[in-house]
């Protein structure tokens, strides 16, 4: 597809952000069966996490950089992980049924399977990357245009017509 009707693609768009939205759902739904006592403690501790795993699958999206990008999926993998400690505590203490806990933290592990899943593609792409960041130029002329009138290729790929895409909005490279 050209660069100039590629369309943009939101972190909303991202599988393992949508499993991990419903994961987040899902431990909101825990922690409000919790007693009175855990109102201020494990209570609040799993909304965190919870909201910080989704957070930062968004703003690492957002960074547009590979390396910042990896940084927050790390993050967001160790929020992850608190909860599905989280759903440990939450059988060991009886507030939840050890089948809601087991099913719960098999969710847990798909959603860390796809984190893990994009940080590899993340990582994938960085290793064969320029790490120089370039906003979309759909609107003014393709980015082989502007390099053309900034003089930025080296010769022998202006001669071999070489493409010098490098990282865009969406997170991949052409």
């Amino acid at each position: 597809m050209a660069e100039a009707t590629k369309p943009f693609k939101t972190f909303e768009k991202l599988r393992v952000y949508e499993v991990a939205r419903e994961f987040r759902k899902a431990m909101y739904r825990v922690s409000g069966k919790l007693p009175e006592s855990e109102k201020f403690g494990l209570e609040s501790q799993i909304r965190r996490a919870a909201v910080s795993l989704t957070n930062n699958i968004a703003e690492g999206h957002g960074r547009y950089h590979f390396l910042d990008q990896i940084r927050f999926m790390l993050q967001a993998r160790g929020s992850l992980e608190e909860l599905i400690d989280d759903l440990k505590i939450c059988a060991d203490e009886k507030y939840i049924a050890l089948q809601e806990a087991d099913s719960l933290k098999q969710h847990g592990w798909r959603v860390y399977q796809l984190l893990n899943g994009y940080i590899r593609f993340l990582r994938e792409r960085k290793a064969g990357a320029n790490l120089e960041i370039h906003e979309s130029v759909s609107a003014f002329g393709s980015e082989k245009d502007l390099d053309l009138l900034y003089g930025d290729l080296p010769n022998e790929q202006l001669q071999s017509g070489a493409d010098p895409t490098v990282q865009r909005f969406n997170g991949s490279t052409t």
